[in-house]
């Protein structure tokens, strides 16, 4: 075993004394030892259950004889972060927490891992240090939050709280209602309700097969959950006996299943950079046309939050990520998964419960979730989720109106100064420039919430939350801070969106274009120490999977 390089021989006499200080057993010694990385929170609503998953992980492991060490990861709450300086730390966060696992993994010499987390860019940093250390590991996500209730209506976090805020903007709801929105909207713990960044890597994760099956839309708190987790703790015993690793999972066809998946769920925009940036740690190259290509091919089945009126819980009951997988079956590639069965014989199996909430007949759009366009704004590529925009939005010519950040850009909107046939354009917000690529889910919320989704688009080298919904246009490349075309576009430009031809102008000339960049100047970093400015060194662009080099 690997951990028998600091219990093994007369000369680790030292360490097995310190093993035994943590309440190590000598008998403990032949077994396989299993670290747990749990990313337990009280600041995180969809990590304040991970206590419960610890112990059901911690049993399971036990019960299939092995030896469980519970270490900690930190994690962002993007919502809580969102909106202010602090969103700039969530991409990064990716980063610390890839290079946490690997640290205490190695330092330690586990022999397995439990991968416990739950949002954002905590799946994604986990998977990254699974592919890069390439030792037996499972991911446990923490699940979905439940719906909460207003006014006999279902509720959640994105579409009645921050869509909220342009609403009484507009002076569509008063204070007290803003209020008793708030109150409800989340009623417990769990990730957000929609299929937006944390749901779509948990259903992404058990696509690729590195999660249980149900283990993706298992709703926080439940008994199926824990049971899951109990599971999972029995499996990674049983994954480093076989020595099946990360690698063996995580293959090229592993990811094209993952992007299939994704375009059929309408999934959020960020896998765009965090499916990348594990491929990049597991030796793959997954450009940007991949998920075009895919998406051109593949019909979206399921239309959740925020683009749709359902809600994780109701995916679940429609048989969940299996039967997701039965519907796609004829698209899927053979691929290894922590279950034990190829992913195909997963596909196989799955039984579609509900025929609304899986589409297979009469889906939702004929095309995935997310489309890549080009063009001279975005030479390298730019994203887009095209499941959230209306027909009448993905053609759309329109007057730019610039911002240097987030912050102008959130001021202009809230004090009614964009209007109708306006692009917001917000830049420097990149990797680089940002840095820490911050989410626009606030001005895309006051945006929908002030009633201009259908006549505003907006632009950005950012990047969007998963509950974003509108013409939003993000991941431009390359980004301001590194020269990019979107860093001279001026106020009163012609910018042309089209999605069905996937191309994104602005309407100069090349020449035009060149005599701008030649007279252009960077702004100076936004943030000269501390963490973000070393990442902002080594960060790489958008398209890339913004990883770091």
């Amino acid at each position: 075993m690997r951990s028998d390089q600091i219990k093994k021989g007369v000369v680790r006499a030292p360490n097995r004394c310190l093993l035994y200080a943590t309440g190590v057993s000598p008998k403990d010694l032949n077994k396989p030892f299993i670290g747990i990385a749990s990313s337990f929170s009280d600041l995180v609503p969809g990590h304040i259950a991970m206590r419960d998953l610890e112990r059901f992980i911690e049993r399971g492991i036990a019960a299939g004889g092995g030896v469980p060490f519970i270490f900690g990861a930190p994690a962002v709450c993007d919502g809580i972060a969102m909106g202010h300086s602090g969103m700039h730390y969530s991409l990064a966060s990716r980063e610390i927490i890839a290079d946490l696992v690997e640290t205490v993994a190695s330092a330690h010499m586990l022999d397995g891992l439990v991968l416990l987390s739950n949002c954002d860019k905590i799946t994604p940093g986990m998977l990254m240090a699974a592919a890069r250390l390439n030792i037996p590991s499972i991911v446990v996500t923490a699940g979905a939050m439940m719906t909460g209730m207003y006014e006999k209506k279902r509720r959640s976090m994105v579409r009645d709280t921050f869509e909220a805020v342009g609403q009484f903007q507009a002076g569509k709801i008063n204070e007290e209602q803003l209020t008793e929105l708030e109150i409800a909207a989340c009623p417990g713990a769990g990730a957000c309700q929609g299929m937006y960044t944390a749901n779509t890597m948990a259903c992404l994760t058990e696509t690729m097969g590195m999660s249980l099956q149900n283990c993706a839309t298992a709703l926080a708190v439940s008994a199926k959950k824990k049971r899951i987790a109990y599971e999972s703790g029995i499996k990674i015993v049983e994954l480093v006996k076989s020595d099946i690793k990360p690698r063996d999972i995580l293959t090229l066809n592993a990811f094209k299943n993952a992007i299939t998946a994704d375009m059929a769920l309408g999934g959020s925009t960020n896998t765009v950079l965090h499916l990348p940036a594990i491929a990049h740690e597991a030796g793959i190259k997954l450009p940007l046309e991949l998920f075009d290509e895919i998406s051109k091919k593949t019909s979206q089945i399921v239309c959740l939050e925020p683009a749709g009126d359902h809600y994780m819980e109701d995916l679940d009951n429609a048989g969940g990520i299996p039967a997701v997988l039965s519907a796609l079956a004829s698209s899927l590639s053979p691929s290894k998964t922590v279950n034990g069965e190829d992913v195909t014989a997963i596909a196989k199996n799955g039984k579609i419960l509900d025929e609304e909430i899986i589409r297979v007949k009469n889906p939702y759009k004929t095309e995935g979730g997310i489309a890549i366009l080009r063009g001279n704004i975005a030479t390298n590529g730019s994203v887009v989720k095209q499941a959230a925009v209306s027909e009448k939005m993905k053609v759309f010519s329109g007057r730019a109106r610039v911002f240097n950040s987030e912050d102008d850009a959130m001021k202009a909107i809230l004090d009614k100064k964009i209007i109708a046939g306006d692009v917001v354009v917000i830049r420097y917000e990149g990797p680089a420039g940002g840095p820490g690529m911050r989410e626009m889910l606030s001005p895309t919320s006051a945006i929908h919430g002030m009633g201009l989704s259908d006549s505003v688009a907006l632009l950005t080298d950012g990047r969007f939350s998963g509950g974003t919904r509108g013409p939003c246009i993000g991941h431009i490349s390359p980004e301001a801070a590194s020269g990019g075309a979107i860093g001279i576009i001026e106020e009163g430009d012609t910018i042309k969106i089209n999605i069905p031809k996937r191309t994104l102008n602005v309407d100069l000339t090349d020449a035009q274009i060149k005599e701008r960049l030649a007279k252009s100047r960077k702004l100076e970093p936004k943030i000269k120490n501390g963490y973000l400015a070393r990442y902002a060194k080594l960060v790489q662009s958008a398209d890339t999977g913004a990883i770091l080099e």
